[in-house]
């Protein structure tokens, strides 16, 4: 094919430099392939109208509708009188208004006349209460001029995840553009798979999916296309494990009589039968010999601590030591505090008093004096230390280990991938490593998100933990809803408990330097999140007047943040006011109520991380989830999810299907474009199991895809060095 430009061509050879840069602002498309697989969202029929109701607010969107009306207002601004248009569109279901001002009225009073059907492209914005778009970019669906025939000769009209500066009428024209290119693509799929699972091949399933004739083109093209991003991704995973099956590691198995079985002994209580069964699968990991790669998810409170404390001690017992990571200086200080008092004695080797089997349990932070660093470095380079907790200051080149034989990381999503591997990178030999999360992982994000760690999970709580209630409180519809939700909190108090309130924002003045410039209809609208110390303010002045309260954000210094946690754990405070920080790992079995403001501007599962916070003593847990959203909006829905399940599987999977996928591949490691651009991780297990079975025999065949060049090719243009890099190291 002579004269077509290579699926790696800049897009501005084949589009000219002007819509190319706008492209790669907007999009982030650089080349022929990039543009090639950016998919229609979706596809407007002809005859059909789109649902105007479902409309997302704030968001770019396309829809294909009627003009029902169309009039000129004229106002007085300013800069004085002013003319406004405003029209209304249709879909028989909903209407949405459009509106254009000053000199942008003339051509679209022309245009937009009352039965005239057009393609609209514009951000979703609410004024007086109504969804409008303003100055929306148009389309006309006229069939008589040439162009609109050339454009739209198909009955299914593709439509493009847009932009600002670039709709997807234009979006289309580009692709048409480059198109005949499909036919250089180089398909990763080994033919035998493709014809075993009787696949099309891929400059075909490219063919269809922007130019589609009929709905089964659609879906004979998503099916290929799922198959591609599913495979090369599991191929990439299987490799990894498969060179991690051929990295060394020393076998850490627990001594007879050691420390591990001492600890046992004093335990005042029996290990739930899923921590026996996922120990057994840790410790069968740490006797090989090489490194064990695995995740432990378990719900809040469901005893994972306890699982890898055990797992470090087993390491310690064959000479080695055990390093855990924790994302917050709060939470390293918690896990060290926890894990000594677990330990009793045995954490305290080399002192009076502690037992002979004994090891030492050390910190590091960033925020520790000179003289307490001094010692903890050379605790650790001597070996005298089993155990080390800390935050990413463990990482740093003056840190050096006698023997590191396990690393557990708490906490997964909150670490950047360098840092995980350079604390790898300080053992002799490559250490074990451990994962641990608490946000509930469905079974495909784990195969996807993970592929490269086995899964062990603990769903099981252990006994004397309370239940949580959780309950709506509609603010704005009722608000004597909000004042009882108060009184509920001075209940708790005055029954010797303690309460968080939790807020989306801190509330100080970089805060509000990050605002956004939003119109005054959007400022109306959308007042920005509750902040920490408003609310502190008003609660000391008003409902909460007399209670012991303290704030908790990000921003404090870290030993004012330590002072208030140790405060709060000892009883010494009523209420907490907090951001996030206390989402993960934070224990006072104390506290039994927590009130979450604004709490629709939150993730399914960051709600059901805080609320864990509450209920895990012996009284019963209560979460009040505030919010002004109306009853029928897709925020309250997903509200009452949180308040009607403790699964946190299933709101996992509510979280995912409601956030879209985000970049599953690297949500929490890098910022790059969306490698699963046709496969949705919750819908499609049968296609991502089928894959890994597939890759796995592949890679175990042939490691270095010598037999597959299509695939090598496919595996470097999905893998940019970024994401190499995070498979490499995750």
């Amino acid at each position: 094919m002579e004269g077509v430009p290579a699926l790696d061509e800049p897009l501005k050879k084949s589009l000219g430099p002007a819509t190319a840069k706008v492209m790669a602002e907007a999009l982030d498309l650089h080349t022929v392939g990039d543009l090639l697989h950016h998919y229609p969202r979706r596809y407007a029929e002809r005859g059909e109208l789109t649902t105007l109701s479902d409309l997302p607010l704030d968001e770019h969107v396309t829809v294909v509708a009627q003009v029902a009306d169309a009039r000129v207002l004229t106002f007085n601004g300013p800069k004085g009188r002013g003319q406004r248009l405003e029209v209304t569109i249709t879909d028989g279901s909903g209407r949405v208004q459009l509106v254009f001002f000053g000199k942008g009225v003339h051509k679209p009073h022309k245009d937009l006349l009352p039965g005239t059907r057009a393609m609209f492209a514009g951000k979703v914005s609410l004024f007086n209460r109504r969804l409008q778009l303003a100055h929306p970019a148009y389309e006309l669906l006229r069939g008589d001029s040439e162009e609109a025939v050339d454009t739209w000769a198909g009955a299914l009209i593709p439509i493009y995840p847009a932009a600002a500066k670039l709709e997807s009428w234009k979006i289309a024209k580009a692709v048409d553009a480059v198109l005949p290119s499909a036919g250089d693509a180089v398909d990763p799929l080994p033919p035998a798979l493709r014809e075993g699972r009787g696949l099309t091949d891929l400059p075909d399933a490219l063919r269809r999916i922007h130019r589609p004739r009929t709905k089964a083109d659609i879906a004979d093209a998503r099916e290929r296309l799922k198959w591609d991003e599913a495979f090369v991704l599991q191929v990439a995973l299987a490799r990894r494990r498969h060179a991690d099956t051929q990295l060394p590691a020393v076998a850490r198995r627990p001594a007879p009589d050691g420390i591990l079985d001492a600890f046992d002994a004093k335990l005042p209580f029996t290990l739930t039968d899923g921590q026996t069964k996922v120990s057994k699968e840790i410790f069968d990991d740490l006797g090989t010999e090489h490194p064990m790669h695995r995740l432990l998810q378990g719900e809040v409170g469901s005893g994972k601590t306890m699982v890898a404390l055990r797992a470090m001690l087993a390491v310690v017992d064959s000479g080695g030591q055990a390093a855990m990571l924790a994302p917050t200086e709060v939470l390293a200080q918690q896990h060290h505090r926890s894990v000594t008092e677990m330990m009793g004695e045995l954490a305290e080797g080399g002192m009076l008093g502690g037992a002979d089997r004994a090891t030492k349990v050390v910190l590091l932070t960033g925020s520790m004096g000179a003289a307490a660093r001094r010692h903890a470095l050379l605790d650790l380079v001597t070996g005298e230390a089993g155990i080390v907790i800390g935050t990413h200051a463990l990482i740093e080149d003056k840190v050096q280990f006698h023997d590191l034989g396990l690393v557990v990381v708490d906490e997964q999503h909150r670490f950047g991938v360098e840092q995980r591997d350079a604390l790898r990178g300080k053992g002799k030999q490559p250490p074990h490593l451990l994962v641990m999360t608490a946000t509930p992982i469905p079974r495909t994000v784990a195969m996807t998100v993970f592929g490269d760690l086995e899964t062990s999970v603990l769903d099981q709580l252990p006994a004397g933990r309370s239940p949580i209630a959780s309950h709506v409180v509609p603010a704005a519809d009722k608000p004597h809803f909000l004042t009882r939700a108060w009184e509920r909190v001075r209940e708790e108090v005055a029954n010797g408990h303690q309460a968080y309130v939790v807020c989306p924002r801190i509330g100080d003045e970089e805060d509000q330097k990050k605002k956004s410039k939003a119109s005054p209809e959007d400022e109306a609208e959308k007042r920005p999140p509750l902040a920490v110390l408003d609310v502190t303010e008003k609660l000391r002045t008003g409902p909460l007047a007399g209670l012991r309260i303290a704030v908790l954000h990000g921003r404090m210094h870290p030993d004012d943040k330590d002072d208030v946690m140790r405060r709060f754990a000892a009883g010494e405070l009523d209420v907490l006011v907090a951001t996030t920080v206390i989402e993960v790992g934070v224990n006072v079995p104390n506290a039994t109520a927590m009130v979450i403001m604004d709490a629709d501007r939150f993730g399914v599962s960051q709600l059901h991380q805080l609320r864990g916070r509450v209920g895990r003593g012996s009284a019963p847990g209560l979460c009040l989830l505030v919010s002004e959203m109306p009853e029928a909006s897709p925020a309250r829905q997903r509200l009452n999810a949180v308040a009607t399940t403790l699964d946190g599987f299933e709101l996992s999977r509510i979280d995912l299907e409601q956030r879209r996928e985000g970049d599953v591949l690297g949500q929490a490691q890098s910022g790059v474009r969306s490698s699963l651009r046709m496969l949705t991780v919750i819908d499609d297990e049968e296609v991502i199991a089928a894959a890994r079975e597939e890759a796995t025999d592949l890679v175990l065949a042939d490691p270095d895809l010598t037999a597959h060049p299509g695939l090598r090719t496919a595996l470097d243009a999905l893998l940019s060095e970024e994401r190499e890099e995070y498979l490499e190291k995750g």
